[in-house]
């Protein structure tokens, strides 16, 4: 038995929509319906009024940046446990990245910490939904809002995941959401750029197409070519008309995985907070300083047992790539995650028996060495 950390679920109708698309010519991002269906889809699914497809998280993330044109060397606060694209959007627009350590409770950004980090150099803040559980934006709206900082979501893990029944990415003046192959809706590369600011998002929409405004080939805006292909789009949009179902999905194996490793006492799973709903874009687990092996150890013997992991992300201020340019505090609950944690194989397909297995093998690792 080999079970993959993430298979991305295509259906026969998610082929038939592509293939319609390349038979109607969609191929670029200026042509077709697909593109405007999924944008609309998107937005409405958000509870925003706009949302701008590109061509991957990463660059959703660059683009949000962008088009608030700060200051060359304003600050940037930005979770610490996340994807290194959090901290690149930022410093490709020539802003310093500041990181917020991580809460045991939800790996999320620490919101107590967030006060001492603000100077007057501070422009905004980036929150990561880390693994599908929602940052407490309504505490952070009140933070942001009292030191004028835009908060520009990054919900590339948290499609469909909610704070008192309201969407990730709405809470922002911008959310970015990435469709990765990985991500509970996929466009194999892709990512969206939501709003609810008309003149914002006219802003992004021209950013995106390389600054083309008219007459058209006259330019005073240095955009980018950020553009989703409409073949991709009408992969995404396919996917996004189920989404109700592959969240379900989501869930359900969350809570078969909780049922069979909570009563684990070497093991921390991640919590969530009142009226907030964790979508598990993947489903992690802590080691706890008593374990009788380290994450490494374990991480082996499951991939023996034909069972693919991964570790949590490197906390930011750990990255080579930015220690080089950046003086940053550490962050040592960010640094747990990164040495105990690892996600387990979190597939929308998976079976009881396949969790069962997994959930089994890792208990056996632990018990085994007592």
């Amino acid at each position: 038995m080999r079970i993959p950390v993430f298979t991305p679920e295509i259906t026969k109708q998610d082929i038939e929509s592509v293939k319609l698309a390349l038979e109607a010519g969609e191929i670029s991002g200026n042509f077709g319906t697909n593109l405007a269906n999924f944008e609309e889809f998107w937005a409405n699914y958000c509870g925003v009024r706009h949302g701008i497809a590109v061509t991957s998280g990463t660059a959703a993330l660059h683009l949000a940046v962008a088009s608030f044109e700060f200051p060359a060397g304003s600050e940037v606060l930005i979770s610490s446990s996340t994807n290194i694209a959090t901290a690149l959007a930022v410093i490709h627009n020539n802003l310093i990245p500041v990181p917020i350590d991580s809460e045991m409770q939800t790996w999320n950004l620490d919101l107590k910490l967030i006060e001492e980090k603000i100077n007057s150099k501070t422009v905004a803040i980036i929150p990561v939904h880390l693994f599908g559980q929602p940052v407490d934006m309504e505490s952070l709206i009140k933070i942001a809002s009292k030191y004028n900082l835009k908060i520009i979501e990054d919900c590339a893990e948290s499609h469909g995941a909610t704070q008192n029944g309201k969407m990730t990415g709405s809470f922002g003046a911008i959310g970015c959401f990435s469709f990765y192959a990985n991500k509970i809706l996929t466009t194999g590369e892709g990512g969206m750029v939501v709003t609810n600011n008309d003149a914002l998002a006219l802003k992004l929409r021209t950013y995106r197409n390389l600054g083309f405004q008219e007459p058209r080939f006259l330019h005073s805006i240095a955009g980018f070519n950020f553009r989703m292909t409409g073949y991709q789009a009408a992969l995404g949009y396919s996917q996004a008309l189920r989404i109700s179902d592959t969240l379900a999905n989501k869930i359900k194996i969350a809570n078969w995985y909780k049922e069979l490793l909570s009563p684990n006492r070497y093991l921390s799973l991640q919590g969530t907070i009142p009226e907030t709903i964790n979508v598990y874009w993947m489903f992690g687990i802590l080691l706890s300083n008593k374990s009788p092996i380290n994450r490494n150890d374990l991480m082996s013997k499951l991939s023996i047992a034909g069972i693919e992991t991964r570790t949590f992300f490197c906390p930011m201020d750990m990255q080579p790539v930015l220690r080089k340019k950046f003086s940053m505090d550490s962050c040592p609950n960010a640094k747990i995650l990164w040495e105990q944690g690892m996600y387990l194989p979190s597939s929308s397909t998976l079976t009881y028996e396949e969790v069962s297995y997994i959930s089994s093998t890792i208990n056996l690792a632990l018990d085994a060495q007592n």
